[in-house]
This record gives C-alpha cells, structure tokens and sequence, in this order.
C-alpha cells in the first residue's frame, strides 16, 4: 500500500474518531429529561400555534409523576403496533441492502459495480454506528430548535422497557424499536449521495464526506423537522403553545412532512449536485458513452426499493392502523402512476418506452409521494404520481442539460425534483376538500376546519428552501476541506481503471 493511500485510509478512521470523540465527553451529562422523547414525521401539524399537529411523540409522555389514588396505568406497548415496526424497519434495511446497491450498480459501467455496493454497505454500517453514538440524541431530544441535546449518548437510559410514544395519545411503542427504524432512514439517506459522484471519489472520502454531512446537514434537518414532545403534550392551549415552542423549527411552522421529502430526498439530492460541480465530470463525460452495465440489477434493485419503500411510508404513522393503510395504498397507487406517465412519455419523446425509464418512474414517484403518504388522499397520490413521472423525465433530460453538471446516476433529477414536487404538492393535496388530512388539533382533538392551501403551501416552500441552503453550505464546505485534507477524486488513471480493482482490489465479474 503506498503511502499516500495510507494516510488517506487513516484520515478517513480519524474522522470517524473524531466523530465519536465530539459526542463522548458530554456523556456525563445528567440523565435524559422525560420530555425528550422520540418523533418521527408529523402526521398533522398546525401552522398557528393555537392548533398544534401531530407528530410522532416523546417516549416518556406517560411518565409524569402522579399520586397513586389518581395516576391512570402507564401505557403498553401494543404488540401488534410493535411487530409492525420491527417489520417496517426491516423493510427500510431492505431499501439500502441490498436495494439501492443494486439500482446504482446496475446503472454504473462493470468496473464500478463493486465500488458501489460496497459504499452502500460501508455508509449502511457507518452511519448506524454513528446513530447510535451521538445521531439519535441529537436528532431526537429537546435542545435548540436546530439541533437536539446530548441526553441520549450512545443510547444512554434506553432499555426494553423504554417507551416513546406515536400519533395518538397515550399509545407508546417500544424506544428502541424507534431508534432502530429511525436509524435505517438515517443509513439510506446517506447512501443516497453517492449516486451523483458515482465512478470517481476516493473511498476514503465517500466515508470522511458521509461522516461530516451526516453530522451537520441531517441531523439539524431531522430534528427541525420531526421533533417534538409529543401528542400528550397538547393538553390545552397554554400547554400546545409552550410544547411547540420546543419543537423543531420547521416543525413549529406547520411543515408537513410524513416520511422525509425535506429531510431525505431533497437533502441527499442537493448533496449530490454540490459533489457532481465540485469533483467534476467524469473521464471522457460527454464523448464516451456511459451506458448501464446491468438493467436487469436495476430493475430488481429498484423492485427492491419498492417493496422496501412500504416500510418507510406506512412505517411512518408508528402504528398499525388506518393512516397506515392510505400510506400503502398510496405509496402503490403514487408509484405506479409514475411509472405509467414516465414511461408514455419517453415513448412519445424517443419512440420507445425503455426498462431503465419505467424503474426510474417508479423511483420518482415513490419520492413524490413520500412527505404526503400519511396526509393526502389515494386520488391525490395518484395525481401526485402522474405528475411526477413527467416532472421527474424532464429533470434526467432537459434539466440536467441546463445544470451543466455530471450528476452520474440522476440523483437531483429524481430525487430533489421529485422531493421538492411532493413537498410543495403535500400543501395542495393534504386539504380536506381535496380528500386529504388536513391539521389535527390535539388540544380539541378534531381536525382544524379552517385549512388554507396557499398558506400550507408557503409554509411547505419554507421547508423546502430551508433544506436546500442547509444541505448546500454543509455539503459545499464538507467537500472542500476534505478535498484539501485527502483530496476527493482517483488518479485519471484508477477512475480509467475502474474503482473496483483501484480502490478495492476486486472485480464484480470474471470471464
């Protein structure tokens, strides 16, 4: 090994110590508060204050102290609500391992295909080691607006017994089950990235960059967006506007987002663009053709996305329940319509409907659907879809001219085009006149009747901007100083090699 590949391999360990190294010393910090309890996405949010929404709540909700004559038992976790859960994070496991590394390896040329799975299955393990150490806490305890606390180090406290709670009051799942499921949206959102500076970046810094994004771009975003205290918290006026106080920001606007528009899609995507401007085109960009080495892998990876994808949308509600069943049947219905518009549309523009269009159509239109799975109604998510299948060909095609950039697997094309079209449609389309949700006051435990479309809308473009300046300083910073510290890019003479052999010493395929 020589010497340059060695520093390289231990500056990238070392950023991972450095990592864990800035979590550690704040372990000794008093025990968790009660109220910093897990979330996940909002199911109804309410953009005033006077109509707090749902999200998902705080493990300790239940936990006030109260005189055994009056205090009501503390709640069970459902065991039906429990194993569906379990069952849903298995399924978003799924989506990265080995779903995404088949759908980017399929599209790559041979002599990457192994590069690319294994960034997946690094990033994957990467990022639940890191989840664990300081990534849960920050996300999902009370802190700042920004950015959680140090309570839940290296999952300080939790044990089987811990319960956090979901969308309605005085229904609890088990913590971990939480952190488990929350950890894998984590893992694939990183994974993400890596389809846009595809067949040139080092090894060593597809980790530093994935440890340093992680860190600055979504944890803020996942705690602006999907903390609160929970649904017990709403007890009356007074009580829903001193709990939305310490909420997550974007959350404390009303931004809706039931299972990461903003905080997945939108962010890895503009992740990816930053990479593609600021590592450059690949060797031979735009005078050789790079063509998919295997769309049989990506049509199964891309199935595998799908099937995984029920997990994440469905999974989001934390309960097995009604809203559960319109986030499946939505997640099919959005997804399918997408492959369909998609599919007509490139066979009218170039004659023939290809296999790699229809599994991109699916993907476009499983992340349209994604921020509104839970709040939209089935003919919404079906418009949704059509719309995002066209949307979504416009952005791998005339978009992508117009950026000038060598985004290598479509990442903003799909991804943030169709991220930044479901959040912005999830404020149309969560309207109760138009089948959807609409806002759930907890305090009168009814839906608002007064939902405003525009308003909603605004506040959805509010969240959308917020992630795209977030991802785009952190992701521009984080390159640069890796670029300078380890560099970014393989020799021209390795990229021309193929990243399997130069970078990791083995092929995918031999004759």
């Amino acid at each position: 090994m020589s010497m340059k590949k060695m520093f390289s391999s231990a500056l990238a360990i070392g950023t991972l110590l450095l990592a864990v190294g800035f979590a550690a010393p704040a372990q000794a910090q008093d025990a968790p508060k009660p109220e910093a309890a897990a979330v996940t996405a909002p199911v109804a949010e309410a953009p005033k204050a006077e109509a707090p929404a749902a999200a998902p709540a705080p493990a300790a909700a239940a936990a006030a102290p109260a005189t055994p004559a009056t205090a009501a038992p503390a709640p069970v976790p459902n065991k039906g609500d429990t194993a569906w859960m379990l069952v849903c994070t298995a399924f978003v496991i799924l989506m990265t391992l080995p779903g995404l590394g088949l759908f980017y390896g399929g599209l790559v040329r041979s002599k990457n295909m192994l590069s690319v799975l294994m960034q997946c299955f690094m990033i994957f393990s990467l990022i639940y080691i890191l989840w664990f150490v300081y990534g849960y806490s920050i996300a999902f305890t009370e802190g700042t607006s920004f950015f959680g606390s140090f309570d839940r180090l290296f999952l300080h406290g939790l044990t089987g017994d811990s319960n956090t709670a979901t969308f309605s009051k005085g229904v609890v799942i088990p913590e971990l089950v939480f952190v488990a499921f929350q950890g894998a949206f984590a893992a694939i959102t990183v994974a993400l990235i890596i389809g846009s500076f595809a067949e040139r970046m080092k090894f060593s810094a597809v980790i530093a960059f994935s440890v340093l994004w992680f860190t600055f771009s979504y944890l803020p975003m996942a705690h602006m967006v999907w903390f609160w205290p929970g649904p017990d918290a709403f007890t009356d006026a007074a009580a829903a506007e001193k709990a939305t106080a310490i909420s997550g920001w974007l959350f404390q606007k009303g931004a809706l987002d039931y299972a990461g528009g903003t905080v997945v899609h939108i962010n890895a995507a503009i992740a990816g663009l930053v990479g593609s401007y600021v590592i450059g085109k690949r060797v031979g960009y735009g005078k050789e053709a790079f063509k998919p080495h295997s769309l049989t892998l990506t049509m199964v990876g891309a199935s595998l996305l799908w099937f995984g994808w029920f997990g994440f949308n469905a999974g989001s509600g934390l309960e097995a329940n009604g809203t559960a069943a319109v986030a499946f049947v939505n997640t099919i219905l959005a997804t399918a319509a997408a492959v369909l518009s998609w599919s007509f549309g490139e066979w009218i523009g170039k004659g023939k409907p290809s296999m790699l269009g229809g599994a991109s159509g699916a993907v476009a239109g499983l992340v349209a659907i994604t921020p509104a799975a839970g709040f939209v109604g089935v003919g919404g998510a079906v418009v949704m879809g059509l719309l995002a299948g066209l949307l979504c060909l416009w952005g791998v095609t005339g978009l992508k001219k117009l950026l000038g950039a060598d985004d290598a697997l479509d990442v903003f094309g799909v991804h943030g085009v169709g991220g930044i079209l479901g959040a912005l449609l999830t404020g149309v389309f969560a309207a109760p006149s138009l089948g959807g949700s609409g806002i759930y006051d907890y305090v009168t435990n009814a839906v608002a009747p007064d939902y405003s479309i525009g308003g909603q809308v605004w506040i959805q473009f509010e969240g959308v901007l917020t992630t795209v300046i977030l991802s785009g300083v952190v992701s521009f910073i984080a390159y640069k100083l890796i670029d300078v510290v380890i560099g970014l890019r393989v020799t021209e003479e390795e990229e021309r090699e193929g990243l399997d052999i130069s970078s990791h010493g083995e092929s995918a395929y031999h004759s």
